[in-house]
C-alpha cells in the first residue's frame, strides 16, 4: 500500500457516510423492532470493514474504484432494506457480497492485455453459449431461468463479454487485407455479427430494453477503433457504416411491436388507471417525497411492481428524497468517470473502460428517465442500486474491468522453444 494515510482516511470517510444513513434510519425510520435496524447496521458495518481488510492482499495503484463502489453498494443494501418498512434484506446482502466478489475477480482476469487477447475465441464463444441457453432453458421467448429460489437472467453476462470482445481485438486493426478496393479488418465484420446476432435476439425474446445498451457497448469500441493509430478507416466506410446504422434504426421503428409504439406516444395523465399507472404514481411519489424524503419506510411505491427494480430511483426519491437519490447517480457517474482521472494504461484497457462506462451510462439514463416520464419503461436496472443477482454480479465484474485498468499487468510474451534445434558446427583449426 503506498499511502496508507489516505487509505485509512478513506475507510473513515466511507464508515461515515454508511453511519450517517443508518442513524436516518434509526431516528426517521419506520420500523416495529430495533433489532432490525440493528442487524442491518452489523452487516453494513461488517462488509465495509471485512472489505477494508480484504483491499490491501491485491496490489494495486490506487484504490478510489473500491471505496467508490462499497460505498454505493452497502448504500444499495440500506435502501433495498427500507423499502415498505425497515428490515433486513438478507437476498440483497448477499447479491452485493457476490457483486464485491465478482470485481476481484473481473480485476485478476482482465489486468493482462495479452492474456485476453489470446482468449478472444472463447469470449466469442461464450455469447453464443450464453444465447443457446436462453432458448433452452428460459421458456418461451423468455430472458429469465427459474431455478425456483432464485432466478437468473443469463443476458446480463453477454454485456461484459461483449466489452471483452471488443476489446481484444483492438490490435487487430493494423492488420488490413485488401478487398474490393477496401481495407478490410476481419476481426471487425466479426464483431459487427456478433452485436447484430445478439440485438436481434434480444429483439426476438422482446427484451428491447437492453437492446441500446449492447449498441452503446458496440459503439463505444467501434469508436476507439476509429481512432487506433494507424486504423486509418476510410470514409467510404464511415459512411457505409453510418447509413446502415440509420437504415437499421428506421427498420426498428417500423417493425416494433404495437405494445412498444402504444408506449412510446401515451399520454400518462389521461390514463393514469391503465398504461400511465406505473409512470404517474413514480412521478407523484417524487413530487411527495420532496428533497428530503418522507422517511425511511415511509413510502407507499413499494405497493408498485417492480419498486425495487425498474422505478427504483422514485422509491428512493419518495422515501429518502430527491437529494439521496440525486447523490446516488452521483457516485455511480463518479465511478464511471475514474478513468479520467487515474488514465487506464494502454489502450485495450482504454476500450475496456469505454465499453463498461457507455453501458452503465445507458442504463442509468434508461432507468432514471423511465422513472421521470422522459422515455417509457424499459425494465433496465439501475446499476448496483436496483435489486436483481444476475444485474450485480455483471456490474460487479465489469467494474472491476476499470479496476484492471488502472493497475495492468504486462507480461512479455515467452520465448517459444525450438524442439528441432540445429546443431553447432564447430570449427576444427587445421
Amino acid at each position: 500500500m503506498s499511502n496508507p494515510i489516505s487509505y485509512a482516511v478513506s475507510c473513515i470517510f466511507v464508515l461515515f457516510a454508511h453511519g450517517t444513513m443508518l442513524y436516518n434510519v434509526f431516528s426517521n425510520g419506520s420500523y416495529e423492532n430495533t433489532s432490525n435496524v440493528i442487524l442491518l447496521a452489523a452487516a453494513v458495518i461488517g462488509l465495509d470493514i471485512a472489505y477494508f481488510i480484504a483491499m490491501p492482499f491485491f496490489k494495486q495503484r490506487t484504490y478510489a474504484v473500491d471505496f467508490m463502489l462499497l460505498l454505493i453498494i452497502n448504500m444499495s443494501l440500506i435502501f433495498q432494506s427500507c423499502f415498505g418498512g425497515v428490515h433486513f434484506d438478507f437476498k440483497h446482502f448477499i447479491t452485493c457480497i457476490a457483486a464485491l466478489a465478482s470485481c476481484r475477480l473481473g480485476f485478476v482476469l482482465c489486468r493482462n492485455h495479452r492474456w485476453i487477447q489470446s482468449q478472444k475465441k472463447f469470449v466469442w464463444l461464450g455469447i453464443g453459449v450464453l444465447m443457446v441457453i436462453i432458448l433452452l432453458f428460459t421458456g418461451n421467448r423468455s430472458m429469465w431461468i427459474d431455478l425456483g429460489f432464485m432466478t437468473i437472467q443469463p443476458s446480463e453476462f453477454i454485456k461484459p463479454l461483449l466489452v471483452l470482445a471488443c476489446a481484444a481485438s483492438i490490435s487487430e486493426q493494423q492488420k488490413k487485407h485488401k478487398v474490393l478496393n477496401f481495407n478490410i479488418v476481419y476481426e471487425n465484420f466479426i464483431l459487427f455479427a456478433i452485436t447484430a446476432a445478439v440485438i436481434l435476439f434480444q429483439w426476438w425474446c422482446r427484451d428491447l430494453g437492453s437492446i441500446p445498451t449492447f449498441g452503446a457497448i458496440y459503439a463505444s469500441g467501434f469508436l476507439l477503433r476509429i481512432c487506433y493509430p494507424k486504423a486509418k478507416f476510410s470514409r467510404k466506410t464511415l459512411i457505409i457504416a453510418g447509413t446502415c446504422v440509420a437504415v437499421a434504426g428506421a427498420a426498428a421503428m417500423v417493425l416494433a411491436p404495437p405494445y412498444v409504439k402504444e408506449r412510446l406516444f401515451v399520454d400518462i395523465w389521461n390514463n393514469p388507471n391503465g398504461e400511465g399507472y406505473q409512470q404517474t404514481k413514480a412521478l407523484i411519489g417524487i413530487a411527495e417525497g420532496g428533497w428530503f424524503g418522507k422517511g425511511p419506510g415511509h413510502g407507499s411505491l413499494h405497493n408498485l411492481f417492480a419498486y425495487e427494480s425498474d422505478i427504483v430511483f422514485s422509491t428512493i426519491s419518495e422515501e429518502w428524497g430527491l437529494l439521496y437519490a440525486l447523490m446516488t447517480v452521483l457516485m455511480l457517474l463518479i465511478i464511471i468517470a475514474m478513468p479520467l482521472v487515474n488514465p487506464p494504461r494502454s489502450y485495450y484497457h482504454a476500450t475496456m473502460c469505454s465499453g463498461v462506462c457507455a453501458a452503465f451510462t445507458v442504463q442509468m439514463a434508461l432507468n432514471i428517465f423511465g422513472s421521470c416520464n422522459m422515455i417509457p419503461f424499459t425494465g433496465v436496472t439501475l446499476p448496483f442500486i436496483s435489486a436483481g443477482g444476475s444485474s450485480m454480479v455483471t456490474s460487479g465484474l465489469m467494474i472491476g474491468m476499470i479496476v484492471a485498468a488502472q493497475s495492468p499487468v504486462f507480461k512479455n510474451p515467452k520465448p517459444k522453444k525450438n524442439r528441432n534445434p540445429q546443431p553447432v558446427q564447430r570449427r576444427i583449426s587445421a
